[in-house]
């Protein structure tokens, strides 16, 4: 196998600087990060199309460009069937959730949770958020660069470094514009990795007849399995219904996601921006898809993970690469790059709203004086401090990976509950604070209680459904010694745990991962409607402007008058709290209404 050559770094070493460039360039482009507002929402400004590039890269993390493939490869294209659920995804986040925090005119998610329940759950909802932020965050940063550290003898640590160094820099010095505007670059390197990758393995394989029949014969166009059992791990129900609820936790309330489309300068452009990111999902999807049948195609007859060639499946594609690409010095590279670009993205989405949320919900509520000059430079500190917290992160990935992988797991589960939280107070006039907390609680620990318990009994492979991978056409020493190694640890390991499975690890445990958050955001609101009925809930008023309502539904219609009136409410709303905030503290009162009064220029609205 090829090893890197110079070209490769420089070609990583060129997206590296473009993206700090970018940084620099919004240090310093339009005056500068003035206020907290234009730190972390971008003066609230953005238009409709970078804000979807965005969204579409920080999804994109280099465990897509890695993993996907992998997936595709060992589990079949069933994967394909997520492009349903991205369009189901998108549009409960576009109609049910974006209107009502544009409407809040927000900058933090949790910040709807004090005006709508009370200040505890806003507490709850943002550590929770900071803890599983900063695990993805190290997983993120250090998974791949082990991947592509030990197939292509790429420096480990350098890169880790290398990128966790230059994403805090951008992320510090530019704010969100400059996270938004590096994304839509970064976009443009993955694709660019993916095309070259499918490009030349169908070149390689003379046409991609060639791939899609090999693919069918191996069984891995497997589309439709429409088997009902929520113990599978991927069927069509489970994809489609369980693959909605989990990523509509990520699209609909997750604050590195909501972040950036409220930070658009109008609702229209807010709900364009994610219907346009639809788009690059099911491009990024095609592309990861055709590049799992390539990798099939390629090494049908000598599975490298079997032969252990490589040592884990998210090693594949990296081994692809210098495979077809041993002649073409800089394309490994640029292939790297791509991953990298995937990590950069992730890694400075989830900075930029760890330090909007510690700005918005620890450090304003607790510091009225605080002037907007100040927030601004605590933002940005916020932002570093962040950063090194995620490379250290990465650093105790690389010291115990596997404990980190299952706390993420099992932080993974916290998507569901918190998911319920919000529709509960968006949807159901009478939830109350009592039922709200007790119904986040209950999500919490059934959640909990079933993924810790599939992280100690993991599913058994008839539940995985793994296809089959051959190395008939390996040098035959290798694979006659590889049947014998194979064959009997599987055998011997399910002969002694076979007795020690209880009853609930082949029932309850092994339900499908994606029905972790389902189960999370049902119990969620069920219990938190009931407990809510019970205390009084119906006896509350509750403001109109915090629930769905028929007028947001309508609304889609008539764009330009409701664009406008929209725009009215949300600025006349700021300026009555800020009068009754500023009975404290006038100074406080008179810089929001400075922002807002600046905001109406923006806008071409003088109220």
């Amino acid at each position: 196998m090829g090893r890197f050559s110079v070209w490769d770094y420089v070609v990583f070493a060129a997206m590296l600087l473009v993206s700090a460039a970018i940084g620099i360039y919004y240090a310093f482009a339009g005056g500068g990060q003035k206020t907290s507002k234009d730190f972390l929402m971008g003066g609230r400004s953005m238009s409709a199309l970078p804000v979807a590039l965005s969204l579409t890269a920080s999804f994109m993390s280099a465990v897509t460009v890695l993993g996907t493939p992998a997936e595709i490869y060992r589990y079949g294209a069933i994967f394909c069937i997520f492009a349903i659920t991205y369009a189901l995804v998108v549009l409960c986040s576009a109609e049910i959730f974006l209107p009502v925090f544009y409407r809040l005119g927000i900058t933090s998610t949790y910040e709807y949770l004090e005006l709508r329940f009370n200040k505890y759950l806003r507490l709850c909802g943002t550590v929770l958020f900071i803890i599983q932020t900063t695990l993805y965050t190290g997983i993120v940063i250090y998974a791949p660069a082990l991947a592509l550290n030990q197939v292509t003898g790429f420096d480990l640590w350098g890169a880790v470094v290398a990128t966790g160094v230059v994403c805090t820099f951008y992320c510090t010095l530019g704010g969100l514009k400059a996270v938004v505007w590096t994304d839509v670059f970064q976009v443009g390197i993955m694709v660019a990795g993916f095309s070259s990758v499918i490009i030349r393995a169908v070149v390689v394989q003379e046409g991609i007849g060639h791939i899609v029949n090999d693919s069918y014969h191996g069984g891995r166009l497997n589309f439709w399995d429409f088997n009902p059992n929520p113990l599978q791990r991927h069927t069509f129900w489970t994809i489609v219904i369980g693959g909605t609820f989990t990523w509509t936790g990520i699209y609909g309330v997750n604050q590195s996601q909501v972040q950036r489309y409220i930070a658009c300068k109008s609702r229209f452009h807010a709900k364009m921006s994610l219907y346009i990111n639809l788009v690059g999902l099911w491009a990024i999807l095609v592309c990861a898809t055709l590049c799992g049948l390539s990798l099939y195609s390629i090494y049908k007859e000598c599975d490298p993970w079997s032969a252990k060639q490589v040592s884990a499946l998210d090693q594949l594609m990296p081994y692809l690469v210098l495979d077809i690409f041993k002649d073409f010095p800089g394309m490994p590279g640029l292939f790297v790059a791509s991953a990298y670009s995937g990590t950069l993205s992730t890694v400075s989405s989830s900075i930029n709203a760890l330090a909007a949320v510690t700005v918005e919900d620890l450090v304003r509520p607790h510091f009225r004086s605080l002037s907007e000059k100040k927030l601004s430079w605590i933002s940005m500190g916020m932002s570093l401090f962040y950063g090194g917290v995620c490379i250290a992160m990465a650093a105790l990935a690389s010291l115990m990976g596997a404990l980190l992988q299952a706390a993420l797991s099992i932080f993974g589960m916290v998507g569901g509950p918190l998911l319920g939280l919000f529709a509960l107070g968006i949807l159901c006039s009478f939830a109350n604070g009592i039922g709200a907390f007790v119904g986040l609680v209950t999500g919490f620990v059934v959640s909990l209680w079933v993924g810790i318990g599939s992280q100690i009994y993991p599913p058994l492979p008839e539940r995985t459904l793994p296809l089959p991978l051959s190395t008939d056409g390996c040098n035959i020493s290798i694979s006659s010694n590889l049947t014998t190694s194979t064959a009997n640890p599987l055998t011997t390991i399910f002969s002694t745990q076979a007795p020690e499975r209880p009853v609930l690890a082949d029932r309850w445990y092994s339900l499908s991962y994606l029905y972790f958050s389902t189960l999370g955001t049902l119990i969620t609101i069920v219990v938190g409607m009931i407990i809510s009925l019970l205390t009084g809930g119906l006896k509350q008023n509750t403001d109109r402007k915090f629930l769905l309502t028929k007028e947001d539904f309508l609304s889609n219609f008539s764009r330009s008058k409701s664009d406008t009136a929209e725009k009215v409410v949300v600025l006349s709303w700021k300026t009555s709290t800020n009068a009754a905030e500023g009975t404290d503290n006038p100074a406080f009162s008179h810089i929001e209404m400075d922002v807002a009064s600046d905001k109406n220029k923006v806008n071409g609205l003088h109220i």
